[in-house]
């Protein structure tokens, strides 16, 4: 990816993006139906989808709650 491609993807911001603050908020609820179905849970938050596919910090907080839930149990 040259520089003026990753700038243009760095600025380019889904409408259906929810953002930080709401994805914080729902990251859970999300996480706990991503866990048993990934795609019911892109289907029922559109927009928390399309922030964690454009924030890559969201996107690891999310990978740790799904982690911690299907993790192993003792």
């Amino acid at each position: 990816m040259n520089d003026m491609s990753a700038l243009d993807h760095f600025l380019h911001t889904d409408a259906q993006d929810v953002g930080c603050g709401q994805a914080m908020e729902m990251l859970h609820v999300y996480a706990e139906l991503a866990a048993t179905n990934a795609e019911a849970a892109e289907a029922r938050y559109p927009g928390l989808a399309a922030h964690l596919r454009a924030c890559g910090p969201c996107e690891e907080d999310l990978e740790g709650l799904l982690a911690a839930i299907t993790g192993p149990r003792l």
